[in-house]
């Protein structure tokens, strides 16, 4: 039986850190984490958050891997929904990744919070 993409999301969600856009924002400024948007470019240049880079999400691990060899580095993903993010974030803790959370509010929240 398939699962919906909201059970997946549901399950992978137990396994990754989330938290909110104030909380990512003031670890950012402590610990100096990537903040990755990882919708589409199209997505990312209609409403972008001030200093994420954008990396779509099928591109995630291969990216990372290239920009980030620190595998304690912390990284923070977003998108739209956090779903998107939320997949990237189990891809991110399979190749090794050890920090990785998802912001779970809105973009709205997420441009006006997450800016460093």
């Amino acid at each position: 039986m398939l699962k919906s993409v909201a059970d997946l999301i549901a399950e992978v969600k137990q396994s990754i850190r989330c938290t909110d856009a104030q909380t990512a924002t003031r670890e950012r400024a402590e610990n100096k984490g990537w903040l990755i948007d990882v919708r589409e470019p199209s997505e990312h240049l209609a409403t972008p958050a001030e200093g994420a880079i954008n990396i779509p999400r099928g591109l995630l691990e291969m990216k990372m891997m290239e920009l980030e060899k620190d595998a304690k580095r912390a990284i923070y993903l977003h998108c739209a929904t956090s779903a998107r993010a939320a997949l990237g974030a189990e891809q991110l803790q399979r190749v090794g990744y050890k920090n990785v959370s998802v912001i779970t509010c809105n973009m709205d929240e997420i441009q006006r919070c997450c800016t460093l």
